[in-house]
């Protein structure tokens, strides 16, 4: 199973956003830069978190983004399961016309549909706070320099 890279790049931001204190704002160009992902992605990522609440942004000098609230408050699981729309993993969760012969009586399908469901309630128990819990670390990755 693979996450979108809109869903990578969407927890990217907000990972690299959230090391960001005060009135410090990060830049779609720092944020490009940083993970090597075109600013036009970072943009459409950027643009989607803003009308979902979880970021805000400030046009102009002095303008970027930042958190629009506490990271303790975003929660990963719950972000990852809006973003992944499509969970087909199997053939016969496809709603097209592809059925597999043993759908009716497969045993299969409720075994994944079991996992996936907890593959959630483990990523719901996270938030943005647990992963940037080792901000100096992340931030000298990142090249940022001292929180200070």
């Amino acid at each position: 199973m693979n996450l979108k890279k809109y869903t990578d790049y969407s927890l990217r931001v907000l990972i690299f956003t959230g090391l960001k204190h005060g009135e410090e704002r990060a830049r779609i160009k720092e944020i490009s830069d940083v993970y090597n992902i075109s600013q036009e992605h970072v943009r459409k990522v950027v643009h989607d978190l803003v009308k979902r609440g979880l970021i805000e942004s400030t046009r102009g000098r002095g303008g970027g983004i930042r958190l629009a609230k506490p990271a303790r408050e975003i929660n990963v699981g719950m972000l990852v399961r809006d973003l992944e729309q499509d969970f087909a993993l199997l053939e016969c969760f496809d709603k097209g016309t592809n059925h597999c012969v043993i759908s009716p009586g497969c045993s299969l399908k409720h075994v994944i549909n079991k996992a996936l469901g907890t593959f959630f309630k483990v990523l719901e128990e996270y938030t943005l706070e647990d992963l940037i819990h080792n901000e100096e670390e992340l931030r000298a990755l990142m090249g940022m320099g001292n929180s200070d």
